[in-house]
């Protein structure tokens, strides 16, 4: 069995996570509500704005981000193989999609095994996505959301008590996990779905150069979009103007926190 969390001397838990639209960021402050209300000092900190060298080997790891193209985004990648090494360090593991995974669990497993880490427990959480969905925030989006933050109150838990576990599907997940760490195929993704911008909305406030993850918004008069997107959903879902849209995407937006949470 697993080590449960209360088991180590170290208490801290440093959560990091990337958030599109604000699913993961749900999933994550609920979860950090609630380790501290188990006596844990768990804070969270967005992977955009980590070294992940600075990263302290002698507190508890979190990772959290969004599942992309059967994996996650190519810097949430990078983020992961540039850990650094450590000495047992416990870590942990959650995603949030619209369906299935299939390419992450596996090879982000293997990946921190190498690296010295205990991996302690995974969970993927099904959540509303801004791909092919109706506007606004209906019923069975608030059933996704609340399915899930009762899951991630179980997780909490069974972390502690050390019950979880972080299941891999050899070879198959390896392969998957290709997919999404191409540079190729994100660029045959994007060339798919091309960004635009509304020029008769948009009063040129760049909200979406200061939310975008990557830089690849520059403002001149509009906003400007470089060959950096990841597709994240960021600016499209947080446009006040709604003013930027994707090609090919559904034109209703879905956010599951307020703008505010981002610009912090």
């Amino acid at each position: 069995m697993l080590k449960g969390l209360i088991q180590y001397p170290e208490k801290i838990i440093d959560f990091y996570y990337f958030s599109g639209t604000g699913n993961t960021l749900l999933i994550v402050k609920e979860m950090v509500k609630l380790f501290k209300e188990n006596n844990f000092d768990a804070r969270y900190h967005r992977i955009e704005r980590t070294d992940p060298i600075s990263i302290d080997t002698n507190h508890i790891i979190g990772l959290g981000f969004p599942v992309a193209v059967q994996g996650t985004y190519p810097f949430i990648w990078q983020f992961i193989k540039n850990l650094p090494y450590a000495h047992s360090t416990p870590l942990f593991m959650i995603d949030t999609m619209l369906m299935y995974s299939g390419g992450i669990l596996g090879p982000v497993r293997k990946i921190i095994r190498r690296k010295g880490y205990i991996p302690v427990g995974a969970k993927e959480f099904i959540m509303p996505s801004n791909v092919f969905i109706r506007e606004g925030m209906n019923d069975k989006k608030r059933e996704k959301i609340k399915k899930s933050l009762i899951k991630a109150t179980e997780f909490v838990r069974r972390l502690i008590d050390g019950e979880t576990s972080w299941l891999d599907l050899p070879v198959y997940s390896d392969l998957m996990a290709l997919i999404s760490q191409s540079n190729s195929n994100w660029r045959f993704f994007k060339s798919l779905t091309p960004i635009r911008v509304n020029k008769g909305e948009c009063d040129s406030c760049g909200l979406c150069e200061k939310l975008c993850p990557v830089d690849n918004i520059k403002l001149i008069k509009y906003p400007e979009f470089l060959n950096n997107c990841i597709l994240c959903m960021r600016c499209f879902a947080y446009c006040p103007k709604e003013a930027i849209s994707f090609k090919n995407y559904s034109s209703a937006r879905y956010r599951a926190v307020k703008v505010d949470e981002f610009l912090i």
